[in-house]
């Protein structure tokens, strides 16, 4: 299966879009090996390595564009909103099951991992980054399968609120959210006096210019969708057919992410600028990988497209949810110690264990559940007149779950 460019819409599966994901998921295993084999302190290398931790805001954009295109459709008179009942129950199905399988092996067969009560219920109910202390062992990088949750609830107040922004009002949509995004990076500067054991920096606020990246995707590919074919192109839909020009500003914002004007890579807190710089940084990057592949009129996705790319990112969300379990058993496995290198050994075995168990989680537990739920959601509809609002993400409007197996699955990253 191959595409060799991007068909814009306010709703279907973009095949680039899972391949971006799986690449993704990768550099998210990448970034953690080499934080947990010392690498960072590699010249060059490392910090780039290192700020692989940027697949995060990949994966909030593509969030964010997956799970708002419903809403930028409706405002245009392309369809309805979600109803917000199946909204959260597909949200809930996609990302619970094999989550919960995760916690519960590592919490009780990892050592080191397992707590009392109070750290099992923080990571069952996706709130330890509320709780003290709750970031353990091979489930670390859960922090950001919160703040994933926190705006999966906030989604559908957002959309209630900016509902009023349709039709010849609906082009104050993408400024709305500009807005929002630009405010969002002053969130470390704000005088909240921290809990011990808790990071602010690892709640919604701080991140919200990373979802906007991708909400305003789906708000432009919604307007492209309902102007007339030969109707002047949105100016950001022009933009985005520079698909090399976008690539090099990415290039360049990496580059400059890695070095410490963004941070230190290690556990040092940074300075509230530092994080707005990398979030800033993030939400840039985002916007210019993702914009092409949806909005570009002449961008050769091949390889993105592709059957080994798509697998792969079918398997993403098993990836980020085993990988760190299955890192720290590759350690004693090899005999090599943390923080002592070996990098490639590491990383490559890690990647190597990882995507069979992903795979495994994939068919047994995923897919499963994804066509339970989905069978059922048939159902019920056969047997019940449909409701005002229920033709969003999961109707007809755009089934892309149900074309390419959870094309809006929203994996977290570390």
């Amino acid at each position: 299966m191959t595409s060799d460019a991007p068909s814009v819409s306010a709703s279907g599966f973009v095949p680039a879009l899972e391949g971006m994901r799986g690449l993704a998921a990768v550099g998210v295993l990448l970034t953690h090996v080499a934080f947990q084999t010392g690498t960072f302190s590699v010249p060059v290398v490392g910090p780039l390595l290192g700020r692989l931790d940027l697949a995060v805001a990949v994966f909030f954009s593509l969030s964010g564009f997956l799970l708002w295109r419903p809403h930028a459709a409706a405002a245009r008179g392309l369809g309805r909103s979600p109803s917000a009942r199946r909204y959260l129950l597909h949200r809930a199905a996609r990302i619970l099951p094999v989550y919960w399988a995760a916690v519960i092996l590592v919490l009780a067969l990892l050592p080191g991992a397992g707590g009392g009560l109070g750290l099992w219920l923080a990571n069952l109910t996706l709130v330890q980054v509320f709780v003290p202390l709750s970031l353990t062992q091979g489930l670390t990088q859960m922090w950001s399968l919160s703040v994933e949750v926190a705006f999966y609830l906030l989604l559908p107040l957002v959309g209630w609120l900016l509902v009023r922004l349709s039709g010849p009002r609906a082009r104050w949509r993408v400024p709305v959210l500009l807005g929002v995004a630009a405010a969002s990076t002053a969130w470390t500067f704000l005088p909240i006096e921290p809990i011990d054991g808790v990071n602010i920096e690892n709640w919604l606020p701080g991140y919200l210019s990373w979802f906007a990246a991708g909400m305003i995707v789906a708000e432009t590919a919604a307007e492209v969708a309902v102007r007339p074919a030969d109707a002047v192109r949105p100016r950001l839909a022009r933009i985005a057919d520079r698909r090399w020009t976008l690539l090099a500003v990415a290039a360049v914002a990496f580059v400059v992410a890695a070095t410490p004007v963004a941070g230190e890579q290690d556990l040092t807190t940074p300075a509230a600028w530092q994080f707005a710089v990398k979030v800033s940084l993030g939400a840039l990057i985002s916007f210019c990988l993702l914009a092409p592949l949806v909005l570009g009129t002449s961008v050769r996705t091949r390889w993105l497209g592709g059957e080994f790319a798509l697998t792969i990112g079918r398997w993403s969300y098993g990836i980020f949810v085993w990988h760190l379990a299955v890192l720290a058993v590759v350690f004693p496995v090899l005999g090599v110690s943390p923080f002592a290198g070996q990098f490639p050994l590491v990383a490559g075995l890690t990647l190597v264990l990882t995507v069979p168990v992903a795979a495994a989680g994939y068919a047994l537990i995923e897919e499963p559940v994804r066509v339970y739920v989905r069978d059922r959601e048939r159902r019920r509809r056969s047997t019940t007149p449909a409701s005002a609002g229920e033709s969003g993400e999961f109707g007809a409007a755009a089934s892309s779950t149900e074309t390419a197996g959870a094309a809006t699955a929203s994996n977290a990253a570390p």
